[in-house]
């Protein structure tokens, strides 16, 4: 190292990690990523795979902010899919199966050869606290960096625990070493510590497996790449496979429950329960017949199958019994078994919105550490700590995105204003404006924002521009375009008629007949518009489509963000006192001292703040004098 003081300190190379410690150097600062493994950078822990239900959006909406997330899965991926393309647009979603290795060795070299940025192997163990302002963090070995900011993003490795039957080691991953010493200075700085657990399936030899007994699963023709960047994304896609356990399966499972981990009370952390391990779906659904389990390739240049849906903790022998009993894996060779992972989480009301902490100022919380599961989650809260980290060195004013404008709006407002005591896992159902929040807008919702940032360079950004600038020019041309009566914009407004049926009502000046006709007005869910069909659209008549066909229903959505964001721009002072207003009820006033919201808004998302409450709080700020409306 050339240098014992930096501007940014992150703690942790995992996809936080990564995307904080490269928004940070992007925008000017020097930073030091402090990680237990230095050829673990951006390691693909469990399943390799990104997006998926909302996390999609997660992945778009980094990329449009200027991450790295999205570029690297288009550049490692080997199978790209569409999913819930039955639905309509506000819940498609993309995800891409990608080559684990390949993902993290990409990854890996864009960090390191980060000008700016320097990666020391190193266990942080102490972080260094002055007038409760973070200015660096002391090493294992005894080493101390200094630092005007620190963000956290440690991951599952906060004293690490790893089940397998009876048997425990420490650690974060099996092969890598537990984060000790940091949680004991995180209680002295005065943050709630609590515990969680996750856990992750055995793989598989691809050879042992006969696929011909299970289902295979192609990945989309004419795959679109995850980022706005890329036009097109070229390589050899191989497909996945799905099979179902059975009564064996249940069986050998129910039998052995006494020495699981999660059932013989060795496990005290609370697991996720939206991706709950195999003996749990047994125990919790107990009148399922069967679940699904996805064999997934985890490498081309590996023999590795990645047991989708059988997350488990159970001894050796007993997941070699019941993965045995699943068709097409009779013969299976365990290349790892599954097992289960203890770790420290920090309670996330503890942190703005900024996810800088309430009370030590500089010191952020990225990723698993606030709660989260998942690498798209923690990959945006990276992004977002590293963006803050260095407007605040640079005092300037804050970047928080709120929940009408991203998914990672709705995911960090979540996690501060509702807190968690479970692993959090994003979803389309937990944002309310998501017909505005789609996939495939996220660069016209954000581009702006990152080049503000200083994350989006100038060539993209005029080829944003150009492609906004396309849309709004052929939804005027639609307009002003007359078939008749109606102009071009009503027809295609019609749920049987497609973008490309105006070529021909323009030639012809006909409407063309379907053989199916569908209602006049669709639904906001309604399949009027696929995104894979024999119809090729590009990405500026997609746009078009969904814009006219749905314009109703995103005009009405409008109106309640308009609302909303009346209490959001209302921001209550870091140094107001909910102590001193009157006529609070007493529930309201202990929340709103625990949490400590940075907007009116926010404060009537807490649970137990009552619209009375609302009330008061505006008043007793009206009358001092105290609201900043932010724009």
């Amino acid at each position: 190292m050339n240098k014992e003081t930096f501007d940014i300190l992150v703690l942790g190379g995992g996809h936080a990690g990564c995307e904080a410690a490269l928004a940070g150097t992007r925008m000017g600062k020097s930073v030091c990523m402090v990680t237990l493994k230095r050829d673990a950078i951006g390691r693909m822990s469990c399943n390799p795979a990104i997006g998926g239900l909302a996390k999609g959006h997660l992945v778009r909406e980094i990329d449009a902010l200027g991450g790295e997330m999205a570029k690297v899965t288009d550049k490692t991926a080997i199978q790209f899919r569409m999913l819930n393309t039955t639905k309509g647009p506000a819940v498609w979603a993309p995800r891409a199966q990608c080559d684990k290795y390949k993902y993290q060795q990409t990854m890996q070299s864009i960090v390191e050869q980060q000008e700016g940025l320097t990666v020391l192997e190193e266990m942080a163990t102490e972080l260094i606290i002055k007038e409760n302002q973070v200015i660096g963090v002391r090493t294992q070995q005894g080493k101390t960096i200094a630092g005007k900011a620190v963000i956290v993003t440690t991951g599952t490795f906060l004293n690490g625990l790893m089940h397998t039957g009876e048997k425990t080691a420490t650690g974060g991953r099996v092969g890598e070493q537990a984060a000790v010493g940091l949680t004991e200075s995180l209680v002295a700085a005065g943050l709630k510590i609590g515990r969680l657990k996750t856990g992750t399936p055995p793989r598989l030899a691809r050879e042992s497996i006969n696929f011909e007994a299970t289902i295979e699963q192609h990945g989309d023709p004419k795959p679109e790449p995850f980022s706005y960047a890329h036009e097109t994304v070229s390589y050899d896609q191989i497909p996945c496979y799905m099979t179902y356990t059975n009564d064996e399966t249940k069986k050998a499972i129910k039998d052995n429950l006494h020495r699981s981990p999660m059932y013989s009370g060795k496990i005290i952390g609370v697991g996720p329960r939206y991706c709950p391990s195999i003996e749990d779906k047994v125990v919790r659904f107990e009148d399922k017949e069967r679940h699904q389990i996805f064999l997934e390739p985890e490498s081309l240049e590996t023999n590795e199958i990645y047991v989708n849906g059988c997350s488990t903790s159970m001894p050796a022998e007993v997941q070699e019994a019941f993965v045995r009993s699943i068709p097409g894996l009779e013969n299976a060779v365990f290349l790892k078994h599954g097992y289960a992972v203890e770790y420290d989480f920090v309670f996330p009301y503890q942190v703005k919105p900024t996810l800088e902490t309430q009370k030590v100022r500089n010191l952020f919380l990225a990723g698993q550490i606030n709660g989260t599961s998942g690498y798209e989650e923690a990959a945006a809260q990276g992004l977002i700590a590293g963006i803050n980290a260095v407007l605040n060195l640079n005092e300037q004013e804050p970047f928080v995105l709120d929940r009408s404008e991203a998914y990672i709006g709705v995911l960090i407002d979540d996690l501060v204003t509702k807190s968690t005591e479970e692993p959090y896992r994003m979803f389309t159902s937990r944002a309310e404006y998501r017909l505005l929040l789609r996939q495939d807008n996220a660069d016209m919702r954000l581009t702006e924002k990152g080049k503000a940032i200083g994350l989006i360079d100038e060539e993209r950004y005029q080829g944003f521009v150009e492609k906004r600038e396309a849309i709004k020019e052929e939804i005027k041309r639609l307009k002003k375009t007359f078939v008749g009566n109606q102009s071009l914009e009503q027809i295609l407004r019609r749920p049987e008629i497609r973008y490309p049926d105006l070529a021909i009502v323009e030639t012809t000046k006909q409407i063309p007949v379907k053989e199916k006709e569908l209602k006049e007005t669709p639904s906001a869910t309604e399949n009027c518009v696929k995104p894979h069909e024999d119809i090729e659209l590009t990405a500026v008549e997609r746009q078009v489509e969904i814009e006219i066909k749905y314009e109703g229903y995103i005009a009405r959505q409008k109106q309640v963000i308009e609302k909303f964001k009346r209490l959001e721009n209302k921001v209550i002072p870091d140094f107001f006192d909910f102590e001193k207003v009157p006529s609070l009820s007493r529930e309201g006033r202990e929340k709103l001292i625990q949490m400590k919201p940075y907007t009116v808004g926010q404060a009537s998302r807490i649970s137990g703040v009552s619209p009375a409450d609302i009330s008061v709080l505006i008043v007793c700020l009206q009358k001092r004098s105290l609201f900043h409306v932010e724009h």
